[in-house]
């Protein structure tokens, strides 16, 4: 009984947990992540055809910024449009990992 009733005030509290406020600063934030992501792009281009060590630093860089450009989406963005972006920043770490892991020893 007492599992029923805390399911259901659960799914009832649901709407209202989707749908925190966020923070006011999103709008800066969201702008700074896209131009950010402009940089971390040149960047990465920028060290194609480098040394391995350059690229490795480069790619752990860039670990670093998509773990920030994640939190970024999943603080200050919504509905279909988190989900997708979120996605795509999962995707893109767990290449990256994997690419260091492959390419870098794993450091």
């Amino acid at each position: 009984m007492r599992l029923v009733v805390s399911l259901a005030l659960l799914l009832l509290a649901a709407p209202a947990l989707a749908q925190q406020p966020r923070p006011a600063t999103c709008p800066r934030d969201l702008f700074q992540n896209e131009a950010a992501l402009r940089v971390q792009q040149t960047r990465l281009a920028g060290v194609a055809n480098a040394d391995q060590a350059t690229q490795c630093k480069a790619y752990r860089e860039h670990v670093g910024f998509l773990q920030k450009s994640r939190s970024v989406f999943a603080t200050c963005q919504g509905g279909a449009e988190r989900e997708r972006n979120v996605a795509e920043m999962d995707g893109e770490l767990k290449d990256y990992r994997a690419l260091i892991a492959n390419r870098c020893g794993g450091r």
